[in-house]
């Protein structure tokens, strides 16, 4: 049993005595069906006793009544065809097991915490690193961070690349293998993920024990938060709410005990899209359950994005020889950002458009430094579900990095491409709503125009 594990004691007691009610049923009827159950109480009760041991000499009445509850059960197990007797001890032991149980919930100490997070891209830390670091603080509290291994997909949805992402968190953050961590025996207060999908992404799939669906069986409490920040929805608009579908109804949303949202007016869109679509799966009124399961407490995305400055970033040397103008001052620095969907929108389109930008901004990089950010998920879209499009868009990043007018991020670090830059321009996606948080003029490309 784990250390400082009250809550275990006290359910191991709880099926002690429905083993012992369960017992007086069968007495003497089926006197062998009991056998077991004999043996796996004793187990329990050593179980907690060696536990309650490890305290030294200040719980030893306790483990004197774990000694005399072992006594009575041998005594019922002796004497299984004497229904009378059988039950006369049954009722003793129901007392000693209540007492115990009262004297565990008053006298033992309060269990620490453990709760877990559970990332898989790195790039995408940040959706939970305010609440883990609100955590991690918190002196009762035992919190872990668990990057976990996720697959890119073929085409017919088997797995192709492993890919762990461990050793590229920020030195701050611990961090503890996925292979190191006993969920099954350490079972976790709570565990975090922001990772909804499951099975269903076309593109890519964590490990599917980290599916949210088996994550449940190892926590009181599965919480997902969004990966991503979504621009304030209008909950009155049908159009607006039916284009959010995709985010609100899946099975991470599904099988999560608590869902975090970025404000109580996204609380309402989830409700509201949740709702309805229960209501056509089973026919029933669940708004009461939307309404307590999601909370829109805010979004770690924008805390994080808020409390990071330019001037607290490091900025890499190869970063400033693109950066710096002759004189030593900075140009001004454009976060050209392309989406993955806007990739499956327009197909080859999109291509002839990065080529576009680009060749815009070096002719004018004496002036403005160009930021190219592709959203970390598109090199295994392509290749997953527009592999057509993969030889012409990797020749467009290999020259782009050679030249080397310009800057190509592709690390786990959004929020320093976004603390250093003045300005945006690229496709719409989660990444607009920081850049308009941090005050960041935003301009949307659009692929039809091609100069």
């Amino acid at each position: 049993m784990k250390q400082c594990r009250k809550k275990d004691i006290l359910s191991l007691i709880k099926t002690m005595t429905e083993a012992n009610d369960s017992v007086v049923k069968v007495l003497p009827a089926a006197p062998e069906e009991v056998t077991d159950v004999f043996v796996q109480c004793q187990d329990a009760a050593l179980q907690i006793g060696t536990y309650l041991e490890s305290f030294g000499e200040t719980y030893r009445p306790l483990v004197s009544m774990l000694e005399d509850y072992c006594e009575k059960i041998y005594q019922m197990s002796i004497s299984t065809l004497d229904e009378y007797g059988g039950r006369k001890q049954a009722k003793k032991i129901r007392k000693l097991l209540s007492e115990l149980q009262d004297h565990i919930c008053r006298d033992l100490p309060e269990d620490r915490k453990e709760v877990v997070f559970l990332p898989y891209k790195a790039s995408m830390w940040d959706s939970l690193e305010s609440i883990w670091k609100a955590t991690d603080e918190d002196e009762k509290t035992d919190a872990y961070v668990i990057p976990i291994p996720y697959y890119d997909k073929n085409p017919d949805g088997s797995f192709r690349e492993e890919h762990y992402e461990g050793d590229l968190y920020p030195d701050y953050v611990p961090i503890t293998r996925y292979d190191e961590y006993d969920f099954e025996k350490r079972k976790p207060d709570m565990i975090f993920i922001h990772n909804p999908y499951d099975s269903s992404n076309y593109v890519t799939s964590v490990h599917p024990f980290f599916y949210s669906g088996n994550l449940k069986k190892f926590t009181d409490k599965l919480v997902y938060v969004p990966y991503f920040v979504l621009e304030e929805p209008d909950v009155d608009n049908e159009a607006v709410l039916e284009g959010m579908k995709h985010f609100c109804i899946t099975t991470g949303v599904i099988n999560a005990d608590q869902v975090i949202v970025q404000s109580e007016n996204m609380k309402k869109a989830y409700v509201k899209i949740l709702t309805e679509f229960m209501k056509e799966y089973s026919g029933g009124n669940t708004k009461d359950y939307w309404e307590k399961k999601i909370l829109g407490l805010g979004s770690p995305k924008l805390d994080k994005v808020m409390a990071t400055r330019k001037e607290d970033v490091t900025v890499p040397e190869e970063w400033l020889k693109v950066i710096r103008k002759r004189d030593g001052s900075w140009k001004k620095i454009i976060f050209y950002n392309t989406s993955v969907q806007a990739l499956l929108n327009h197909n080859e389109k999109m291509n002839a458009k990065i080529r576009d930008v680009l060749r815009v901004f070096k002719e004018n990089h004496e002036e403005v430094a160009l930021l190219w950010r592709p959203h970390p998920l598109i090199e295994a879209t392509i290749k997953s579900v527009r592999l057509r499009l993969w030889d012409e868009y990797k020749e467009i990043v290999d020259t782009y990095r050679m030249e080397g007018w310009g800057i190509y991020d592709d690390t786990a670090d959004l929020d320093r491409a976004i603390a250093v830059s003045d300005g945006y321009y690229g496709d719409w996606s989660s990444v607009v709503q920081l850049c308009q948080k941090k005050g960041m003029p935003v301009m949307i490309q659009n692929v039809e125009i091609i100069d």
